[in-house]
């Protein structure tokens, strides 16, 4: 995918695209592939997968929600979050990453593209959640962990009615089954799942609605989350 084709491709979807937005995107695949010589940000590293499998891939899946907050945990390099905030800067956008040196590049990212309403905090997820407990419209979360795991770490940030969406790889269904008991105890009821191929490679996004409070007792410590995940796995 060429600059071009992504501005096409997300203006079919209604999602419109100006110049300043292109030079924003440019601005930051150069920081992120300078930063990728001295720590591992990505291995993705050809101009054309960036715009599709970093830039595009992490807006379509929201690209039918209404959102003024949202929250992306484990965020990485800022996917989702950044293209996210890119194309929707009205949108209020929170980081949440626990690795300090991937948080001073996203904050040169901020800087140098000039985002406003972006909050990053250099935190653990069950550690964030004390203080922002059902704060958010959406949660976001890109390939940190399995299902089960992620939903008691991000549930807990998701308002009533929210959403969190997870955006998965091919294991994302085999994920879902196994998180339906971590679903109903954090308040969570699957809305939809989403299959895209594209290249060979299998998507799945899993857009989930918050319909009842999160007990506070969740999230609990993260050794204790992953030594017995509420799915039971």
């Amino acid at each position: 995918m060429t600059k071009e084709t992504f501005k096409k491709a997300l203006e079919n979807k209604n999602i419109m695209v100006t110049k300043k937005m292109l030079d924003q995107f440019e601005k930051y695949m150069q920081l992120l592939l300078e930063w990728n010589q001295k720590m591992n940000l990505t291995a993705i590293t050809i101009e054309e997968e960036i715009w599709e499998k970093h830039f595009y891939d992490s807006i379509v899946p929201f690209e039918n929600l209404s959102h003024k907050t949202l929250c992306d945990v484990g965020s990485g390099a800022g996917f989702p979050g950044i293209p996210l905030k890119i194309v929707f800067p009205d949108m209020e956008l929170t980081i949440v990453e626990p690795l300090q040196k991937r948080c001073r590049f996203l904050e040169t990212v901020k800087e140098a593209l000039d985002l406003k309403g972006v909050n990053i905090y250099p935190e653990r997820a069950e550690d964030f959640v004390k203080e922002h407990r059902e704060s958010y419209d959406v949660v976001s979360a890109r390939a940190v962990a399995r299902l089960s795991i992620l939903l008691e770490l991000c549930a807990p940030l998701v308002k009533m009615k929210g959403h969190f969406i997870a955006l998965k790889g091919k294991q994302g269904h085999e994920e879902l089954l196994e998180a339906q008991k971590a679903l109903d105890i954090l308040g969570m009821k699957l809305e939809k799942e989403d299959t895209i191929d594209v290249d060979e490679a299998t998507r799945i996004n899993l857009y989930m609605q918050k319909v009842k409070p999160t007990p506070n007792k969740y999230p609990r410590a993260y050794g204790q989350i992953k030594k017995k995940p509420l799915g039971g796995v």
